[in-house]
């Protein structure tokens, strides 16, 4: 981080709705605030499994609760995320191992689409309601993104590398010794020490403990 500037780092998955509402939310405060944010792509399905969290929607009530959550907090954040009456069927039928591999190997090779290319995933995925998994459409998000066919092709091949799958673990496990049981996870790294936030509604907090004003979540 440069001088007097907070480092601020955001472990995400590209299958968690909230995280997208985190990421939006950090970029238009990135310049306002005196922060370097550093995205750190990683994955949900490990993070849930080595802590024994379970998917909210898992309990009915709360998964009902959620549904009308997320559209209020789309509105709300002003991002396009369209939430369907069988979301949580479409996260628990998908994988996004493969996606959270190619963003990864992105941020290794060409950290410039780092930013472009997880915001199509979570535009593919949570507003059109488009699948994630499969190499073609991994490609097809890559294109979106505005990479060329050429890079788009030889990072699909990474994600089967070792190098590749190592990054994306280390990635996962970092954010679990931060103490992460979900996403998105938001840490801080303040007077020398690191403050984890969950979830996408705690950026407020995240303000007040780094000694930031909070300009409601889309500060103009």
């Amino acid at each position: 981080a440069k001088m007097g500037r907070t480092l601020v780092e955001l472990y995400y998955d590209v299958i968690s709705p909230y995280s997208w509402l985190a990421f939006e939310v950090l970029c238009r405060y990135r310049h306002i605030w005196n922060i370097d944010l550093r995205f750190r792509p990683a994955f949900l399905g490990g993070i849930m499994q080595q802590t024994g969290n379970k998917p909210p929607a898992m309990l009915p009530k709360r998964g009902e609760y959620m549904l009308k959550d997320m559209k209020r907090m789309a509105k709300y954040y002003q991002v396009p995320l369209h939430v369907s009456a069988d979301a949580f069927k479409h996260i628990m039928g998908t994988s996004s191992l493969a996606a959270m591999r190619f963003i990864t190997a992105m941020d290794m090779t060409n950290p410039q689409y780092l930013e472009p290319l997880s915001r199509e995933f979570w535009m593919r995925f949570w507003s059109q309601h488009e699948d994630i998994s499969e190499p073609e459409n991994i490609l097809a998000v890559a294109r979106q993104a505005g990479l060329s066919a050429e890079l788009s092709q030889k990072t699909l091949e990474m994600i089967s590398s070792p190098t590749v799958k190592d990054r994306l673990k280390e990635t996962t496990t970092e954010a679990l010794k931060h103490g992460a049981f979900g996403m998105p996870a938001v840490v801080a790294h303040y007077d020398g020490e690191p403050h984890l936030f969950f979830g996408s509604d705690r950026l407020e907090l995240l303000g007040s403990v780094i000694g930031e004003k909070w300009l409601g979540p889309v500060p103009s």
